[in-house]
C-alpha cells in the first residue's frame, strides 16, 4: 500500500489547522507608495465601521449586548488578519461560522448575519488563492462542515456550489501566479546567462588583442636578444650578458602574459590557480634589474605571512617602480624598501636624480598621441586601493622620485 498520499493528506491537514501560515498576498497598492502609507489607517477605519454595522445588526436581531459585541468582534477579526495571515483568518472564520449563529428567518439561507456571510466569502476566496492544492482541499472540506450542519437543507446546494466555485477560481489564480513567477525566474536566469556570455566574449576579445599586439612583439624581442651573440661578430662579453638579460626578461614577460591570457580566456580554475609572484620573488626580480644595468638596493625584511593578493600587489608595484626608474631616470640609484607589519605591508621605491636625460616621459606626465606613458602610476594606485590601501607618488627634494604604498590585510585572511 502506497502511504505517500496519506502522509501528504495528513501533513496538509496539520498545516490547515495549526501549521505554518500561507505567504501573505502582495499589497494591492505596492506600486503606489504614497497611497500605500494610508492603507493601514484606512483598513482600521473600515474594520471599525464594519464592527459597528455588525453590532447594530446583531442588536436588531434581539441578541444580548454582550453576545452581540462578541459576535461583532469575531466577524471583524478574520478580516484584520487576512492580509498577512490568510490561514489564521480562515481558522477564525470557521470558528465564527460555528459560534456566531442566531434563529434565522425562513427566507435566509444560513444562520449568519450578512456581514459575517460576506466576510466569510472574502476570506475563503483569498485563502484558497494562497495555499497549495492539498491544503486547499482541506480548507474546502472544513468550511463545508458549518454549511452542512447549520444551513437549511434547501439552501445547502447553492452555498456548496459557491464554495466549490471559489475553490476552483482560487486554484486557477494560484497556478497562474506560480507560472508567472517561474517565467520571471527563467527570464532572469536567461538574462544572467547572456550577461555572463557577453563578459566571456569580451574577455576572449581582450585576450586575443593582447596576444596579437603584445605577445608577438615580446617573442621577437626574446628571439632577437638570444640570437644576437650568434648573428653579430665580436660581441663583447658585457654586451652578450646584456642580451641574455633582455632575453630572460622577455621570457618572464611572456610567461606572465600566458598566465593572464589563461585567466581571461577561461573561467576554469586551472589558469586562476596558477602560481603568482609574491614577496619571495622580489630578490629574483631585483637581480634581473641589476643584470639589466640598474643600480638597485633591496631593503626587505624576511617576508612574513601575508595574503596572496597583497603579496602579488606588492610585487607588481615594485616591478612597475623599477621599470619607471629605468625608463625615466637612467643611471639613478634605486632603493626598494619592503616592511611587513602585523596588519599592513609598506612598499616604497625611490630613486636618486638621473645621470642622463630620461628616455621617455617624466613620470606622471600625460600620455601623448602615440600612447606612451601615463598608465604606470594609475595601475599601481588601482592595485593599492583595490585592497583598501593607500598610494602616493611624487618628486623628492633632491630631484629624485618616490612611490609608496601601504597595503592593509587581516590576519584571519592569511592562506593556510
Amino acid at each position: 500500500m502506497n502511504r505517500q498520499p496519506v502522509v501528504v493528506a495528513l501533513g496538509a491537514l496539520g498545516q490547515a489547522l495549526w501549521g505554518r501560515d500561507a505567504p501573505p498576498a502582495r499589497p494591492l497598492l505596492a506600486r503606489w507608495p504614497r497611497l500605500a502609507r494610508y492603507a493601514a489607517p484606512a483598513g482600521l477605519l473600515a474594520a471599525l465601521g464594519l464592527f459597528w454595522i455588525t453590532l447594530a445588526v446583531e442588536l436588531d436581531l434581539g441578541l444580548p449586548t454582550l453576545v452581540a459585541v462578541l459576535f461583532a468582534a469575531m466577524t471583524v477579526a478574520p478580516l484584520l488578519a487576512l492580509p498577512r495571515r490568510p490561514l489564521l483568518a480562515w481558522r477564525l472564520t470557521v470558528l465564527a461560522l460555528l459560534v456566531c449563529t442566531f434563529n434565522a428567518p425562513a427566507n435566509q439561507p444560513g444562520p449568519w448575519t450578512p456581514p459575517l456571510a460576506l466576510g466569510s466569502v472574502a476570506v475563503v476566496a483569498l485563502t484558497v488563492a494562497r495555499v497549495d492544492r492539498p491544503v486547499l482541499a482541506w480548507v474546502v472540506v472544513i468550511t463545508a462542515v458549518p454549511v452542512l450542519t447549520l444551513v437549511r437543507p434547501e439552501n445547502r446546494a447553492a452555498v456548496l456550489a459557491l464554495l466549490g466555485a471559489l475553490a476552483i477560481v482560487g486554484d486557477l489564480i494560484r497556478r497562474n501566479r506560480l507560472s508567472r513567477r517561474a517565467l520571471a525566474a527563467q527570464t532572469e536566469l536567461s538574462e544572467r546567462e547572456q550577461e555572463r556570455r557577453a563578459v566571456l566574449e569580451e574577455r576572449t576579445r581582450i585576450a586575443r588583442e593582447l596576444h596579437d599586439v603584445v605577445a608577438h612583439h615580446m617573442s621577437l624581442i626574446a628571439v632577437q636578444a638570444e640570437t644576437a651573440p650568434y648573428r653579430l661578430d665580436d660581441v663583447p662579453a658585457p654586451a652578450a650578458a646584456e642580451f641574455a638579460a633582455i632575453a630572460g626578461s622577455a621570457r618572464d614577460a611572456l610567461t606572465d602574459m600566458r598566465r593572464l591570457l589563461g585567466v581571461l580566456r577561461s573561467e576554469a580554475s586551472g589558469p586562476q590557480t596558477a602560481p603568482q609572484p609574491d614577496l619571495a620573488d622580489l630578490g629574483a626580480m631585483v637581480d634581473a634589474a641589476r643584470r639589466a644595468g640598474l643600480a638597485v638596493t633591496l631593503d626587505a625584511e624576511p617576508p612574513g605571512p601575508v595574503p596572496a593578493p597583497v603579496g602579488l600587489a606588492a610585487y607588481r608595484i615594485v616591478q612597475e617602480g623599477l621599470a619607471n626608474a629605468a625608463r625615466h631616470a637612467p643611471g639613478a640609484a634605486v632603493r626598494v624598501t619592503v616592511r611587513s607589519g602585523p596588519s599592513a605591508l609598506e612598499v616604497r621605491v625611490d630613486n636618486s636624480p638621473p645621470d642622463a636625460p630620461p628616455t621617455a616621459f617624466p613620470r606622471g606626465a600625460p600620455p601623448t598621441a602615440d600612447g606612451g606613458a601615463g598608465h604606470g602610476l594609475t595601475g599601481m594606485r588601482e592595485r593599492a586601493t583595490s585592497l583598501g590601501g593607500t598610494f602616493t607618488a611624487g618628486p623628492l627634494p633632491d630631484g629624485g622620485y618616490a612611490v609608496a604604498a601601504e597595503l592593509p590585510y587581516e590576519v584571519g585572511s592569511l592562506d593556510t
